[in-house]
């Protein structure tokens, strides 16, 4: 597979990647070109954005969670028929999981990719020394191909000037200069990006402004050029029917019906985990927590992700009906598979708010956010997964449940630190721990045949 590919990086975070990668999207979608969105690491939130700007589903590729070996196949799966790709990185071009040198940093998926590195400066504060910055980057790596350097934040005409000067001397050429524009920026609170889904209309004038700014101040044919270098990407594209295995054995009719919570509440989600839920012969049906207030009819089984059921506890307490429909599922045995908010919307209660009362516990905001990449292996049987099953996964979360595990634990967790962690209960199997559907397809075949009965 040989498609048109980019991406962004920077050497630190905050320093424009968002902007920078949302702008090109949308600029060269603006041209007519089918552009894919790519993100490194477990972020959900970006996609969405990315989302807005091109039209296609922003999808992840995180070297820790899934393995760089399937970086190139998850790549060419989402690029398939485009014009053009390009990658959003994480953090800094060479930060990865803590303690593990380059694995999920933005440069080795550049390197399982084969694709040219634009690198995003927050210029506002040196001139000279920006050229010392970027030999360093490009220097650091000889795998790693800096093809351009995109400078953000630039403060005057005459700044512009000694930063090109400077850049001359490095040999890496200036593909854009962005003055400072309030009118990009994205509100934030304690996880990170409002995602789309709450301020959709506010989140489509943010895409805008960033595709303006970028057009105007960057040159997209030379951009476009860079891209066209890449190499053919190596390997062939995932499939999830290949990696499930396929529908199984049974009638066609034995198609299970399972409900997938979504809406401005459950935002954090994978492009993948639904490609791979009816790969394996279920229905995947979406509703919304905040607005439904029965499950689909005919559910079979039910899946939970993350997101904010945070900020909207009080509508999500306030749904009675929908809490009723999903306790009775619980009850009748049906499989659940719950992450993070989830989790919490199975709870006891969330912030002194009642929640569907399926597991014996109750959540609330913290000071402390939770954040980084975990090793676990399953302590119970459940609908996921056999005792003994290893995985890798991801917390992100801002809030406490007590207790933090129930009598049958979902995970224990060795890494960082030794603990178990979420519950298995009847049919469900609710946890913190996100994980991404294509590094464990098994787990989701098993869940799926579980639906089947």
């Amino acid at each position: 597979m040989n498609v048109p590919r980019l991406v962004i990086a920077a050497p630190s975070s905050g320093s424009g990647k968002t902007t920078v990668a949302t702008g090109l999207m949308a600029a060269f979608a603006e041209r007519g070109l089918a552009v894919s969105p790519h993100k490194v690491g477990p972020d959900y939130i970006d996609p969405g954005y990315h989302t807005l700007a091109t039209g296609r589903p922003g999808r992840n590729l995180d070297a820790y969670l899934c393995g760089p070996g399937l970086v190139a196949p998850l790549f060419a799966h989402g690029a398939r028929g485009c014009d053009l790709a390009v990658v959003e990185g994480v953090m800094g071009l060479y930060d990865g999981a803590a303690g593990l040198g380059e694995l999920g940093s933005t440069a080795q998926v550049a390197k399982e990719l084969r694709a040219p590195v634009v690198l995003v400066v927050d210029a506002s504060s040196q001139s000279r020394s920006v050229a010392a910055l970027v030999h360093g980057f490009a220097s650091w790596d000889p795998q790693v191909r800096i093809g351009g350097v995109i400078l953000n934040k630039v403060g005057s005409e005459r700044h512009e000037a000694l930063l090109r000067e400077a850049l001359d001397e490095s040999g890496v050429p200036v593909l854009g200069v962005l003055r400072r524009a309030a009118q990009v920026a994205v509100p934030s609170r304690h996880l990170g990006l409002v995602p789309v889904a709450e301020r959709r209309d506010d989140a489509v004038d943010a895409v805008a402004a960033m595709r303006e700014q970028v057009a105007a101040g960057c040159d997209l044919d030379a951009v476009m050029a860079l891209a066209r270098s890449a190499p053919a990407v190596p390997g062939a594209a995932w499939d999830a029917a290949e990696a499930v295995g396929g529908a199984g054995d049974g009638p066609a009719a034995r198609r299970p019906r399972i409900a997938v919570a979504a809406g401005a509440a459950f935002t954090f989600s994978y492009a993948e985990h639904t490609e791979l839920l009816a790969a394996t012969g279920a229905e995947v049906v979406p509703f919304d927590p905040l607005r439904d207030e029965a499950l689909p009819e005919g559910t079979r089984g039910l899946v939970i992700g993350g997101g904010f059921p945070e900020v909207y506890a009080s509508e999500l307490s306030a749904n009675a009906a929908l809490r009723g429909a999903v306790a009775a599922l619980v009850a009748s045995g049906a499989p659940v598979a719950a992450e993070c908010a989830g989790l919490l919307y199975l709870a006891r209660s969330l912030d002194g708010l009642p929640m569907c009362g399926v597991l014996d516990a109750e959540g609330r905001m913290s000071e402390r956010l939770t954040l980084g990449y975990r090793e676990a292996v399953a302590v119970s049987d459940s609908v996921l997964a056999a005792p003994g099953t290893r995985v890798r996964g991801h917390e992100f979360h801002r809030t406490v449940l007590e207790p933090g595990a129930g009598p049958q634990p979902a995970w224990g967790l060795h890494r960082p630190e030794r603990r178990v962690e979420g519950f298995v209960h009847q049919g469900v199997h609710a946890s913190y721990l996100h994980t991404h559907g294509a590094s464990a397809p098994g787990m989701v075949r098993r869940f799926v045949e579980r639906c089947k009965g």
